[in-house]
């Protein structure tokens, strides 16, 4: 397990941010999106002026608002797949560098393409890389070459970078001489009492579903799921999978297919709040087929939550250390469905509770927004050439994996 050793407290003086990079908060599908709401919330408790630039398409209001202290201004952008990642986060750099923040915090490797025009503007950067995103199947050749661009961008240009695992932060050392500081995903504790209201609309029973959480994408590997689903023929199981395209597509179709086709499986669609705290509380198994993930949050929320888990053996979910057990090889539907069967025979909910201990100890949101702070007053001490950058000690270190 990831375990984050404190920092010493200091004082701050006012700060204001501006968020770049994320569709937008709050309650908005993403990894990003629920990771920024959580870090933005907290920086503004702390005293800093913090603003979220989110995309107008995806907001729940056309103008500016306020949530949790938060500001969340709509920048125009184009619903579509290609294009709106790009054209919106110029926009925002734009906007930002109008407001003459302290600091401008770009989130993923694609928007970090643009790195290098927030330093034109004059802006102060720190990127955050969440995963290699050309490794995500839906993008091709031409895509996957400007994400890898985009990467260096942020690694080389920002006044400091943080990387979600030690997997991303070794990476970035390797490729571009880059220290980039490791803070992880984090997670809240979850809500004591829940009851079963939407468990009931949805007619799915306590601790019998399997439960999948996660965008509607490709890499997320729905098909293998329900396909050994399917190979359980338990007529008395459900699996929920909770989640949505964010763009129609032919996978889309295909999950929805596939779903149609298999008695017992229920598309919940997006959910959030109390229906999705339900959801995690009840569930029976999580899983989590993914073929790419950075940090993978929603492993992290089932976890919290003490719910018996199951992912794929790619080595962001291989990093939590969860036991062989917990595991299945990637694509491999036969071990899955065999996995799934081994996992609900054998519960262990004092195992499982342990667990929910040691990840809410491990990612508590307090001790990481302590350690992004401590990058944002990093980087604005002024930026170093790339080959300075490079450090075997400091912040990136202060980090021990263990427990």
């Amino acid at each position: 397990m990831y375990t984050l050793i404190p920092p010493i407290g200091a004082h701050r003086p006012d700060r204001k941010i501006i968020f770049v990079g994320l569709r937008g908060i709050p309650e908005i599908q993403g990894g990003i999106e629920t990771h920024v709401a959580a870090i933005s919330t907290r920086l503004a408790e702390r005293g800093w002026r913090v603003e979220v630039l989110g995309r107008s398409p995806y907001l729940r209001s056309r103008k500016p608002y306020r949530w949790k202290g938060v500001t969340v201004t709509p920048v125009w952008s184009p619903r579509s797949r290609s294009f709106e990642t790009l054209l919106h986060t110029a926009l925002s750099l734009f906007v930002a560098a109008r407001q003459n923040p302290d600091l401008v915090h770009i989130h993923a490797i694609g928007p970090a393409l643009l790195t290098p025009l927030a330093r034109l503007l004059g802006l102060h950067v720190v990127v955050t890389h969440h995963g290699f995103d050309y490794e995500r199947q839906k993008w091709g050749v031409v895509a996957k070459s400007i994400l890898r661009t985009g990467e260096a961008m942020g690694m080389l240009f920002s006044h400091a970078s943080i990387g979600v695992s030690k997997t991303i932060v070794d990476s970035v050392s390797r490729k571009f001489g880059v220290g980039a500081t490791f803070i992880p995903n984090g997670v809240d504790s979850p809500p004591t009492q829940l009851g079963t209201a939407y468990l009931d609309r949805i007619e799915v029973k306590p601790r019998r579903y399997i439960l999948s959480v996660g965008r509607i994408v490709e890499e997320k590997r729905h098909l293998d799921l329900i396909s050994a689903f399917a190979r359980l023929a338990d007529p008395g199981l459900k699996l929920v999978i909770a989640g949505a395209a964010d763009h129609a597509g032919s996978y889309q179709r295909a999950v929805e297919t596939a779903a149609a086709a298999t008695p017992g499986v229920v598309m919940a669609g997006f959910q959030r709040g109390e229906a999705l705290f339900q959801l995690y509380r009840h569930a029976g198994l999580f899983v989590l087929p993914s073929s790419h993930e950075g940090m993978p949050m929603v492993l992290l929320e089932a976890l919290s939550y003490g719910v018996p888990c199951l992912a794929s053996d790619i080595d962001a979910h291989l990093a939590l250390d969860l036991g062989q057990q917990s595991y299945f090889p990637l694509g491999d539907v036969d071990l899955l469905a065999k996995a799934i069967r081994s996992k609900l025979a054998a519960p262990d909910p004092a195992a499982s509770a342990v667990r929910a201990t040691q990840v809410l100890a491990s990612f508590g949101w307090g001790t990481i927004v302590d350690r992004t702070m401590d990058v944002y007053e990093s980087a604005l001490l002024g930026w170093r050439p790339a080959g300075a950058r490079r450090r075997p000690g400091g912040l990136g270190h202060r980090v021990e994996l263990g427990g």
